[in-house]
Parts: C-alpha cells; sequence; structure tokens
C-alpha cells in the first residue's frame, strides 16, 4: 500500500546522535512548513525513541526561526524521568546553524483511575451532511477535509463595521481518511485557521510563536475509539500589541476529548 502523505512528511530516521526530518511540499504553509507537521514530526521522534516509556501528556513548541525547505536534525533529550513521567527536550536545527525549533514535552504512564469529563461534545451537525471547505493556495491545508458547521471563514477583505466572532467550530478529518492517532491529533491541534483572519475578514502576516498541546488519550483510547475525524472548536481571548491568542478542543464523534490547545501567535495588521 502507498504510505500516507502525513507519514511520509512526517518520517524521521535515527542517526549517531540527532534523528533527521525533512518538510514536505505537501504540508507547507504560505512562508514555511506547516506548525502542526513539524510538531508531528518531533513527537514521532520521541515516541520511536527506544527511552520512550508511556504516552504524551502535552507537547510544547517554540517555533524560535524560518525552516528552510529540506532535510534538518532533531537532538533529542531525556531530561529527567520518574515512575509516572519523562521530560523531553528537542531542537530542531539545519546544517549546524542556530536552533530554529525548540520543543519540550511530558510522556506520562496512564493508570486505571477514577474518570470524570466536565465538558460535552458541541451540537454539530453530521460531518456528511455538510460540504466541505474549498482548497486554498497553502497545500498543508489541502491535506484536510475542513467541514465548517460554524465560524467559516471569510478571506474577501470586505470592509466590515466591527471585528467578527473569533469562535469557529469545525469537523476536521485528512483528505485521503487515515486513522487519528496521537500524530496525527498532534498535527491537528495546530490545524485552525488564524483567529485573526476570522475576525479580520483577510489575510494577515502572521505565524505561530508558541503551541502547547495537551493530550486527554493514550494510544489505546485512540485505537478504541477507531476514528478518522474530529469535532474541534477554536476561539481567541486577545488581539494585543502584534499578538494574540488561540485555543482549541478536539473531540472524538462519540464525545471523548481527546485534546485541548493553546498558542501565541504573531501578526501584523
Amino acid at each position: 500500500m502507498t504510505q500516507h502523505l502525513f507519514d511520509e512528511a512526517t518520517r524521521v530516521t535515527a542517526g549517531d546522535s540527532c534523528w533527521r526530518g525533512r518538510t514536505s511540499d505537501d504540508y507547507w504553509a504560505f512562508v514555511g512548513p506547516f506548525g502542526g507537521a513539524t510538531a508531528a514530526t518531533i513527537l514521532r521522534a520521541l515516541i520511536d525513541h527506544p527511552q520512550r516509556s508511556g504516552d504524551p501528556l502535552s507537547v510544547t513548541v517554540n517555533f524560535c526561526a524560518p525552516i528552510a525547505p529540506g532535510d534538518f536534525d532533531l537532538d533529542v533529550r531525556l531530561v529527567k524521568a520518574n515512575r509516572s513521567t519523562q521530560h523531553w527536550c528537542v531542537e530542531l536545527m539545519q546544517g549546524g546553524a542556530e536552533v530554529a525549533t525548540l520543543a519540550t514535552a511530558v510522556f506520562a504512564e496512564r493508570r486505571p483511575s477514577w474518570s470524570h469529563q466536565p465538558t460535552e461534545l458541541p451540537q454539530a451537525a453530521p460531518f456528511d451532511q455538510i460540504r466541505p471547505f474549498p482548497k486554498i493556495k497553502a497545500s498543508w491545508a489541502n491535506q484536510y477535509d475542513f467541514r465548517f458547521v460554524g465560524g467559516d471563514p471569510d478571506f474577501s477583505g470586505a470592509k466590515k463595521d466591527a471585528p467578527a466572532s473569533a469562535f469557529s467550530k469545525i469537523w476536521i478529518g485528512d483528505r485521503v481518511p487515515r486513522k487519528i492517532d496521537l500524530l496525527s491529533l498532534m498535527a491537528m491541534s495546530d490545524a485552525f485557521f488564524g483567529r485573526i483572519f476570522h475576525v479580520r475578514g483577510e489575510l494577515v502576516p502572521f505565524g505561530t510563536v508558541s503551541l502547547t498541546t495537551y493530550f486527554h488519550a493514550d494510544a489505546a483510547d485512540l485505537a478504541a475509539e477507531d476514528v478518522s475525524r474530529v469535532l474541534a472548536t477554536a476561539d481567541a481571548n486577545i488581539f494585543h500589541k502584534s499578538y494574540g491568542d488561540q485555543t482549541g478542543k478536539l473531540w472524538s464523534p462519540g464525545g471523548r476529548l481527546l485534546a485541548t490547545t493553546t498558542q501565541i501567535a504573531y501578526f501584523k495588521a
């Protein structure tokens, strides 16, 4: 079988001292690789590492400098480990230059315990009843099947009397269906269009500075769900002095909260 483009884009190989990855034209944004693909590549290196124990609990990715097309090295280090958790640090570099991306991650051994989910799956029309969002110029977005339940983006640039809502509710799946796993969940946590685009109704210079994703399901939970799409919500609290936040939640169709995410992004408007 032909390998899925996502798996090809996030492929890593182990070296003597560093892991190695490569950017993908299929997951390219306007001026660099899709941050979600970069984050998923880093997570793959951690999951594949022989010292790894448990599943990801949280991953923070700081995008320090532009990533150029081509190969990159991943310096993966286990910083601290105990009976329940592991703390990792990953530095992404190109050509022996300074760090372009700095990530930290916490892995945990999840054990049976009391469970309670106060947050509820939002009401939404079924995935199959909503039209797919049309393709756009950024190739990464065209690898996903976006179906907006509410808060559709308007990129017309038409003058508005007041800023629009930053809230969106959306189904997200791979355009070529792929079962949701920890890697795709990591990437999809960054697959929201910039909230500034929704609020202003136009595309403006934009880039994620720091992204943190919290996982509320492990590999076994995702395997049991056996789904190829998530229902997600995204919102923002503030845009001020060139930076704005973004928050998101991702649910399985069955109502399990799989991940939550928050990020801070730069914009020029």
